[in-house]
């Protein structure tokens, strides 16, 4: 979805962020000023190619010229299109509602906003900043109104391109109620070119959406239309964390196009997931979605996942077999951070180029420049470019390696280029050779020495509470669920702690949860493993219920940070068990170049989950710098009403050696 958070919304929200409870549209809070083209947009030459030394290669972040000379930096939710007329060879790039770099200003000083930046090319790498789509916006918008997260197909029955659009705020006549800020809808505009004059309809293709009463309405934005050339019919995708993410039949016309309701069918459970895109292959329609928060400068840990299913409406479930609607919340990660400068990867396209090969446009935050310069804490989000591998019937980028931050083979922008050579599979982390002075099975009836419940507490406490009540039956740790916190500046919780070992390694756990496996809400009870420096700087790792839903949070926070800058963000891996949840954080020390383009962090953490000890799903990485006094730790917090019980098993923690495998 087309817009960031702002960095001081809690982080019990970063997944589930209804307009109600979290500081909603922080970018529209920048006064909105719209600098626009009028009329049909004509594609300039680039000389960005002549500038490359091969021209059969790129390097991310794609960097479109713009008119005023100066690059565009933010093309946020990036959809790609090729012309579909016979004699157009040029591939389109539309992106949400932004300014296109940090000299975007308006008369006034304050930051200009494009409504939906189109974009050029003929070679897939250098861009043109071509115009925005629109001038004005449509009849049933209101003045304020952003239009975010554009999607464009072709109708060859029609001989015309369709763009669908979030518009963020509709007048009371459509939604019914007065001065809301949240009832947004989707519209649809035609244009007989890619570049425009594009025609709003009269009327929205999928209406406001009440759930209740008053200013409360379901999130209706991400459009995606099933197929790039369509004839009189297709499939559209909507919806967003609240509410969740639907398929209906839609139905064009000469003048735009009409869906109907009554085929709605959810395809992902809300509270996780928003920004779709399926594509058809071999069989499978692959539904991309994106997760967490969009928007939180060098601690955004957006990511996509993927689901696949033999029907467009699904059910769409994961590698494991997990469906995409689940409590659990199935989903394969597909690209999500790696360790280098990016973060925050994610709402992409996934598309082929000119000789066959799959590819995804996506946007991301490089850690080094988060922010528009005039706006601290307002994200900036460049597009990259990356190839897409397929191993065993399931998409992954660059081999599994993530987005890239090299120079690599281009991919063909016209027929007769060549096509991008197979890369080699990246090998996996796995533990090496146990390390049993860190490791501890539970099998005695009380703690090891080697462990210590450590905390925080606050300035105005004199003295730590009585630690958790744990006890060790049968191999197992129960420790209680407590309704305390580690989060900015609520360090509440106590965490049991043990000295690392001061080399690479994997730490292990395998947890159970008391946790009801159904229902709402527990939020936000969580259990598991964290690498820990102290309360303000750790990556934690844990089984956590939120809402409806129980995935696998992975997060960071880090203290001292800039002013402005968010302290805490997070990703998520693969889905829970109902049973036991197997939890691996893999540390690795970086190298001199590696930490420079990690910011100058000094470690590289990577998630792994599985829900049977044996198929393991891999995650993000966060770098950080940890401390010079390493440790790993069990924890087991998070709920916000006290009154709730639960209780948290480990069965044992491993530590062993970094190893890789093919």
């Amino acid at each position: 979805m087309g817009f960031p958070l702002s960095t001081t919304t809690n982080r019990k929200k970063i997944t589930m962020m209804r307009p109600r409870t979290h500081a909603f549209l922080a970018r529209l809070s920048i006064a909105l000023s719209v600098t626009l083209l009028t009329g049909a947009m004509v594609p300039t030459a680039t000389s960005a190619a002549a500038s490359r030394d091969n021209p059969n290669s790129y390097t991310n972040p794609l960097s479109p010229e713009g008119r005023d000379g100066n690059v565009v930096e933010s093309c946020a939710d990036p959809t790609v299109l090729r012309g579909q007329a016979p004699e157009d060879t040029t591939w389109y790039m539309y992106c949400t509602t932004d300014p296109l770099n940090d000299e975007d200003l308006n008369a006034d000083g304050d930051l200009a906003f494009h409504r939906v930046p189109t974009m050029a090319s003929e070679n897939l790498v250098d861009w043109t900043y071509v115009g925005d789509a629109f001038d004005t916006l449509p009849s049933w918008a209101e003045p304020d109104a952003a239009l975010w997260a554009p999607e464009v197909v072709y109708s060859d029955l029609f001989d015309q391109y369709y763009m669908f659009v979030g518009v963020t705020d509709t007048i009371a006549t459509v939604s019914g109620v007065d001065d809301c800020g949240s009832d947004n809808a989707i519209g649809v505009a035609v244009s007989a070119s890619p570049t425009g004059p594009w025609l709003f309809s009269d009327e929205p293709v999928i209406d406001p959406r009440q759930n209740g009463e008053g200013c409360n309405f379901l999130w209706t934005y991400d459009p995606d239309v099933l197929g790039d050339t369509v004839s009189e019919a297709s499939v559209l995708y909507y919806g967003s964390y609240y509410g969740g993410v639907f398929g209906a039949d839609v139905t064009f016309s000469a003048t735009g196009a009409s869906v109907d309701e009554s085929t709605s069918t959810l395809v992902a459970l809300d509270n996780k997931y928003e920004g779709s895109n399926v594509v058809q292959k071999d069989g499978f329609y692959y539904l991309f979605l994106s997760a967490t928060n969009c928007c939180n400068g060098a601690l955004t840990g957006y990511s996509v996942f993927v689901g696949r299913s033999a029907d467009p409406f699904g059910p769409f479930v994961d590698a494991q077999g997990i469906s995409l609607t689940d409590t659990q919340t199935g989903g394969t990660p597909f690209l999500t951070m790696n360790g280098n400068r990016w973060v925050g990867t994610g709402h992409n396209t996934v598309f082929q180029d000119a000789a066959g090969a799959w590819w995804t446009i996506y946007h991301a935050v490089d850690q080094r420049d988060p922010f528009f310069e005039t706006a601290t804490g307002f994200t900036k989000r460049p597009a990259l470019l990356d190839a897409i591998d397929w191993v065993d019937g399931w998409p992954t980028v660059n081999g599994g390696r993530g987005p890239s931050d090299r120079e690599l083979f281009a991919p063909a922008g016209q027929e007769g280029e060549k096509a991008r050579p197979t890369p080699r599979i990246e090998r996996q982390q796995t533990p090496g050779q146990l390390l049993p002075d860190y490791t501890d099975e539970f099998s005695g009836t009380e703690l090891s020495p080697a462990w210590s419940w450590d905390w925080a507490g606050d300035e105005s406490t004199s003295s730590a509470p009585t630690p958790p009540a744990s006890s060790i039956v049968d191999g197992v740790l129960t420790v209680p669920i407590e309704a305390t916190d580690l989060f900015a500046d609520v360090d509440t919780a106590s965490v049991l702690v043990r000295e690392a070992p001061d080399r690479d390694y994997v730490v292990e756990t395998r947890v159970r949860v008391s946790v009801p496996d159904e229902g709402c809400c527990f939020n936000f009870a969580q259990a598991g493993v964290l690498a820990y420096g102290d309360e303000d700087n750790y990556v934690k790792l844990s089984n956590t219920s939120i809402f409806n839903t129980r995935q696998t949070e992975f997060a960071k926070e880090i203290s001292p940070v800039p002013e402005g800058w968010a302290r805490y963000g997070n990703t998520v891996v693969g889905p829970p068990s109902e049973e036991w949840t197997y939890l691996r954080i893999a540390v690795e020390k970086l190298q001199s170049a590696a930490s420079a383009a990690a910011g100058g962090d000094t470690e590289r953490y990577t998630a792994y989950t599985s829900q049977d000890g044996k198929t393991w799903v891999r995650g993000g990485t966060w770098t950080h710098a940890i401390g010079d006094e390493p440790r790993f730790a069990l924890a087991a917090f998070g709920l916000q009403d006290a009154s709730q019980k639960f209780t948290a098993e480990f069965d044992y923690v491993r530590v062993s050696k970094l190893s890789r495998k093919e």
